[in-house]
């Protein structure tokens, strides 16, 4: 992206100049990542009153991009600048160990139990916030999905718009294969291999957001495999189909077997057995992922369960 004006002594008009990296981009999307803490409702508000052009036109927040399209973007009034949140030093030395994958495009961390994947909802920091004060020299990072924030395993970061977008792709179009090993209290049935039930979120009063089987919810498909079956538990692999929030432990939750360690969706039955084989954490670790990569090919990465569970399936076997 080249900056080819700037007016007035404090930033003013400034003309940017799409490259190849943000071609195929909304606008609204560009912008938002160009003017990092101006408001969307601003952002729109200058669209719609053309302070915001393209090829000097007036165009919708949806126009995608290409190279070499000039966009026109006026001084908009930022936040007061805030320091940055300081990231924890434990969080910071364990994930600069769990790199698994990264090249010029893509970084894939094997995330931790506990930590978030973004700030909000209370949190000052999250994977991401991390990532970006570990690695400054790195001008783009985002996000290409999310784990929950007690699930561990494989999560992808982009490293380049470009390969944002195509990773999007694939994930709509379900070319990325992501599976997930998960504990359940009793004998998961052999023939129960599909959940299939529609999702929908639900807010309630205290602000914690929930997710329920709704026959007006979203479309919702998680497959279910037996690993090994242990004294009074069933090791699971999972495999979503459809990518909601929660999909997996609401799907086991109503197949009758909700998650081991699932404070959201578990029963008394589970919890009691969790105190017994010693299980403080939610039991899901997001294990295998495969992915074409543009310009590497098939890749397919791995990653070892966590040594709390490692121990927890220990004891279950015995």
């Amino acid at each position: 992206m080249s900056d080819t004006e700037r007016n007035g002594p404090g930033g003013g008009v400034r003309h940017l100049t799409v490259d190849a990296d943000s071609s195929g981009q909304r606008l609204d999307n560009f912008l938002t990542r160009e003017l990092k803490g101006v408001p969307r409702t601003r952002l729109y508000r200058a669209l719609r009153k053309g302070e915001i052009r393209v090829n000097k036109g007036r165009v919708k927040a949806d126009y995608r991009l290409v190279t070499g399209d000039l966009v026109r973007i006026p001084p908009l009034r930022l936040p007061a600048p805030s320091d940055p949140p300081r990231i924890p030093r434990r969080w910071s030395e364990q994930l600069a160990q769990r790199v698994v994958y990264e090249d010029g495009d893509l970084l894939v961390i094997d995330k931790p139990s506990g930590l978030a994947v973004h700030g909000g909802s209370g949190l000052s920091f999250g994977l991401i916030e991390c990532l970006r004060q570990m690695r400054p020299e790195d001008r783009y990072l985002e996000l290409v999905h999310r784990l929950d924030r007690d699930t561990s395993g494989l999560i992808l970061i982009a490293r380049r718009p470009a390969i944002l977008r195509e990773l999007h792709r694939q994930l709509r179009e379900d070319q990325v294969d992501k599976r997930y090993l998960a504990l359940v209290a009793g004998a998961w049935p052999r023939s129960r291999r599909v959940v299939e039930a529609p999702l929908a979120k639900n807010v309630l009063q205290s602000g914690e957001r929930m997710v329920r089987v709704a026959k007006d919810g979203r479309r919702s498909i998680t497959e279910f495999a037996i690993v090994e079956r242990l004294q009074g538990a069933t090791l699971l692999e999972a495999k979503p189909v459809t990518g909601r929030t929660h999909q997996i432990r609401v799907h086991a939750q109503h197949a009758g077997f909700p998650l081991c360690g699932d404070d959201k969706y578990s029963d008394e039955r589970t919890a009691d057995f969790c105190r017994q084989i010693g299980l403080k954490r939610l039991f899901l670790h997001a294990h295998s992922l495969r992915l074409a990569l543009p310009g590497v090919g098939r890749l397919e990465l791995q990653s070892e369960l966590d040594q709390d569970l490692e121990t927890v399936l220990k004891k279950t076997r015995k």
